[in-house]
C-alpha cells in the first residue's frame, strides 16, 4: 500500500497505482465510512477517468450511490459532499505532481478530513478484495457547480474593478472559472479576466502547474505586465491552492498572502480567530494583531488546520504552502476565494496589491522554505537548538523547533514523507539578518 501518505493517496502509475487499487481504495472507504452517497470527481490528468472509473464502480460495489461532478476541483468535491449531504466524498487527483503520478483525496460527511484511525482502517483493508454487496448507483451531479458558484460569489461580495491575469496551468480550473465569473458579474463584480493556459489538457503542454517552484513563475510574471494587470492568479492542477503575483509581476511568499487574507479576514470578521501554521508568522501575527483578532498556531498539514479551526471557530487559516481554510466553505481549503477576497481587499483598501506587497517585504523579510538531505532528522534538530536555543528569547515545538532571537526567528521541521529537513528564517525589517540566520543553521547542518 505505497501510495497511502501521511494525509492522502498518492504514487506513479502502475506501480503505486492502477485501476485495481483504486477500486480496493474504494470499497475500503466505503466500508469504513459507512456512506451511502459518496462525491466523485476527478482532474483533468490522462489517467484520470479510468480511475475515476474503477473508484466508482469499487464503490457501487458496496452498494454506494455515486454522484459524480466529473471534470471538478477539489474544493467543488468538498462543497458538493457537504451541500448534497453525502457521507463521503473522493478527488482523482495528483495535483501539481508529474503527469505520471495520479492519487486520491478522501474527506468524510461534512467534507471533514478521516481522522487517522479511520485513514489506517482505508489503508488495511484495501490490501484485500471486498465482498460485493447489492450493487449501488451512480447519477451525475454537476448541477452542484451552480450552487457552489452561488456560494463563492455570496462569500466574496462586491470586488472590482480589477484587471486580472489569471493562468490555469492547463489544469482543472478553467471551467470552473469560466462559471465563476459569470456568477460574480451577476452579483455586482467588475472584472476583466485575462486567460492563460486556461483549457484543461492533461498532456500539460506548457509544463506541470506547480506555481510553488521558482522555475515556472516567469511565464506567469511576463503575462502579468504585458496585460498591464492589476494582479496575477495561478493554480495548480486541481486548483485548490493560487499563487498570487503583484501587478509588476512580483510573486507574493505564501506568509504575505497569509497576512492579507488574515487582515481581509479581521475586517469582515472583527475580533476573530485566525489559525496559521508556525513555520513563518511575524507577518500574520502584524496583521492579526492590527485587525483585533486572535493568532492560533497550528501544525503544517490541512488535517491539523481544518481541525483547529472547528476547535477555535476560526474564521480562516492559512498555511505557507498556499493552502488556505474558511470558516464559511466547511473549514476547508479553496483556490478560488483567497484571490478574491485579496481583489476585494485591494478594492476597499483603495492601494495596489504591489502597494501593499512591497511593505509586506520590506518589514518583514524570509527566506524561504530551504531543505536539506540528512540522515537522522530528530538529531539534527537537537544539534541546532543545543547551539542556538541558550541564545533564544522564546522556543517553540507546534511544529518542529522555533526559535525567536526578538529581531529574527527560525523554523526546523522535519518533513512527513521525506529525509529532509525544512528551514525558514524571517526577521523584522532586516533582510540581513535573514541571510545571517540561514548562514548559522546551514553551517551547523552542513558543517
Amino acid at each position: 500500500m505505497s501510495p497511502f501518505k501521511r494525509y492522502d493517496i498518492r504514487g506513479r502509475l502502475g506501480i503505486d497505482l492502477d485501476e485495481a487499487i483504486a477500486h480496493r481504495i474504494a470499497g475500503a472507504f466505503a466500508r469504513v465510512t459507512g456512506a451511502d452517497a459518496v462525491v466523485l470527481a476527478r482532474d483533468c490528468r490522462e489517467c484520470s477517468p479510468a480511475l475515476a472509473e474503477a473508484v466508482a464502480k469499487g464503490l457501487m460495489a458496496q452498494g454506494v450511490r455515486v454522484l459524480d461532478l466529473g471534470l471538478a476541483g477539489t474544493e467543488e468535491m468538498y462543497f458538493a459532499t457537504a451541500h448534497l449531504g453525502a457521507g463521503g466524498g473522493i478527488m482523482i487527483t495528483a495535483s501539481h505532481n508529474p503527469k505520471d503520478y495520479n492519487g486520491m483525496k478522501l474527506v468524510g460527511a461534512g467534507a471533514v478530513p478521516l481522522d487517522d484511525a479511520a485513514f489506517a482502517r482505508v489503508k488495511a483493508l484495501s490490501a484485500t478484495d471486498p465482498d460485493r454487496l447489492p450493487s449501488g448507483s451512480r447519477e451525475e451531479a454537476s448541477i452542484t457547480r451552480a450552487a457552489y458558484v452561488a456560494h463563492v460569489a455570496a462569500l466574496v461580495g462586491p470586488v472590482g474593478p480589477l484587471r486580472v491575469m489569471v493562468n490555469s496551468g492547463n489544469g482543472a480550473a478553467g471551467p470552473t472559472l469560466d462559471a465563476l465569473a459569470e456568477g460574480l458579474a451577476a452579483h455586482g463584480a467588475i472584472l476583466d479576466l485575462v486567460r492563460m493556459h486556461h483549457d484543461p489538457d492533461g498532456r500539460f503542454p506548457n509544463g506541470i502547474p506547480n506555481p510553488l517552484l521558482p522555475e515556472n513563475r516567469p511565464a506567469t510574471e511576463a503575462a502579468v505586465q504585458e496585460a498591464r494587470a492589476d494582479m496575477g492568479v495561478a493554480f495548480d492542477g486541481d486548483f485548490d491552492r493560487c499563487f498570487l503575483f503583484d501587478g509588476q509581476g512580483g510573486f507574493l511568499d505564501g506568509e504575505h498572502v497569509v497576512a492579507l487574507l488574515a487582515r481581509a479576514q479581521l475586517a469582515l470578521h472583527p475580533g476573530a480567530e485566525i489559525v496559521h501554521d508556525p513555520r513563518v508568522i511575524w507577518a500574520v501575527e502584524d496583521a492579526v494583531r492590527r485587525g483585533g483578532g486572535r493568532s492560533v498556531l497550528a501544525p503544517t498539514g490541512h488535517v491539523f488546520l481544518k481541525a483547529a479551526m472547528r476547535d477555535t471557530g476560526a474564521v480562516y487559516g492559512g498555511e505557507l504552502s498556499a493552502h488556505h481554510y474558511f470558516r464559511d466553505f466547511m473549514a476547508c481549503d479553496s483556490g478560488m476565494i483567497p484571490w478574491l477576497m485579496v481583489a476585494g481587499l485591494i478594492t476597499r483598501s483603495g492601494r495596489s496589491l504591489a502597494e501593499l506587497a512591497t511593505s509586506l517585504r520590506r518589514d518583514f523579510p524570509s527566506s524561504g522554505e530551504i531543505n536539506f538531505t540528512v540522515p537522522d532528522t530528530a538529531a539534527m534538530v537537537a544539534r541546532v537548538r543545543a547551539a542556538l536555543g541558550p541564545k533564544a528569547r522564546a522556543e517553540d515545538w507546534t511544529d518542529g523547533l522555533a526559535l525567536d532571537f526578538g529581531d529574527w526567528r527560525l523554523n526546523l521541521r522535519a518533513s512527513n514523507t521525506e529525509p529532509l529537513l525544512r528551514l525558514n528564517v524571517e526577521a523584522r525589517g532586516d533582510a540581513g539578518l535573514v541571510a545571517e540566520g540561514v548562514a548559522r543553521v546551514r553551517a551547523l547542518i552542513t558543517g
